[in-house]
């Protein structure tokens, strides 16, 4: 019988300078994952709260004093020889100048940037949180009224909403591209970012991206389309996960986490199972299923990127 993974709680900082850029810090070479850059912290000892161990930490390895802000993500993540939980908050303000005061390497850079580095793989989900939305609207078919739900469209997106996955099964071929186009006129307007629903074609065609199912990911030998074209996907298991994972998608979709009237006869997975799951893969996860706005921070708590809706990102702006 294997012995039971070592349990590790780590805090680390988001600081960020005059300049809007962030500060990463890279493991030396006796560490794990050595030569991996990551946002710096350290762990938690009994007894301390991570906001103390944070500002402990932070002041031992780089010689600053801080402010802690707000939580930003709890994020589960097994690797080989550990089970981390890694608790990242945003450094409200600091003071004194930044140094490797245990000789490891840092560099400044700029967030549209961040995901060049390489990471380990519980810190790629805190890149996501900085860079991604954390709501992603995942559309309503038209019906027969398309002004109407053009105009449901636009509330959503003046909601707040940065991401939206067009969904219209059943829709012809012509009306779905002209839909398409309709929708990225809007999106484009409100500056958010468009996936077109399992369409890979016309995504490429279009310039936008494409949010693959679960029974496509199999059948694809490499990502779909280049960088600058968001490729999300929607995933129930870990091999789902792992092959988007492997085909480099930019996030995943994962649930669902409740019960659904869209799927009555599913069974959730709810959050334990959803952290079970999220721990075994470094990839952006929304979490989908029975979740609205007001479930993002559980849903971070979890390790999520966000969450995803159909009925509470649209009908809470179209009543």
């Amino acid at each position: 019988m294997e012995a039971p993974l070592r349990s590790i709680h780590v805090v680390a900082g988001v600081i960020t300078d005059v300049r809007g850029r962030i500060l990463l810090t890279q493991r030396g070479k006796d560490s794990d994952l050595a030569g991996l850059w990551e946002f710096p912290g350290g762990k938690r000892e009994p007894g301390e709260s991570s906001q103390a161990a944070l500002a402990r930490e932070l002041e031992e390895e780089l010689g600053i004093e801080v402010e802690i802000g707000e939580r930003l993500i709890e994020v589960p993540q097994q690797y080989p020889s550990k089970r981390l939980r890694l608790e990242v908050f945003r450094v409200a303000r600091w003071k004194g100048s930044p140094r490797g005061r245990e000789g490891q390497a840092m560099t400044w850079v700029e967030p549209e940037r961040l995901s060049r580095y390489s990471m380990p793989s519980a810190d790629v989900p805190v890149v996501g949180v900085l860079r991604q939305p954390g709501l992603y609207l995942v559309t309503p078919a038209p019906g027969d009224d398309l002004a109407g739900w053009l105009v449901a469209l636009e509330a959503a997106l003046d909601a707040g909403v940065g991401r939206v996955q067009l969904r219209a099964p059943g829709l012809g071929a012509g009306p779905w591209r002209e839909l398409a186009q309709a929708a990225l006129v809007r999106c484009r307007a409100a500056g958010a970012e468009l996936l077109l629903n399992r369409d890979i074609d016309l995504a490429r065609e279009l310039g936008v991206g494409v949010h693959l199912g679960s029974e496509q990911l199999a059948g694809l030998a490499a990502r779909p389309l280049p960088p600058g074209q968001a490729v999300g996907a929607s995933c129930h298991t870990l091999a789902e996960l792992q092959a988007a994972q492997a085909l480099g998608c930019d996030f995943a979709v994962l649930g669902p986490v409740r019960a659904t009237a869209t799927h009555p006869g599913t069974e959730p997975i709810g959050w334990e199972g959803f952290a079970e799951l999220r721990q075994h893969v470094g990839l952006p996860i929304y979490a989908i299923g029975g979740l609205g706005p007001d479930d993002v921070e559980a849903a971070r708590l979890q390790g999520a990127q966000g969450v995803a809706a159909i009925r509470a990102l649209w009908e809470s702006v179209a009543a």
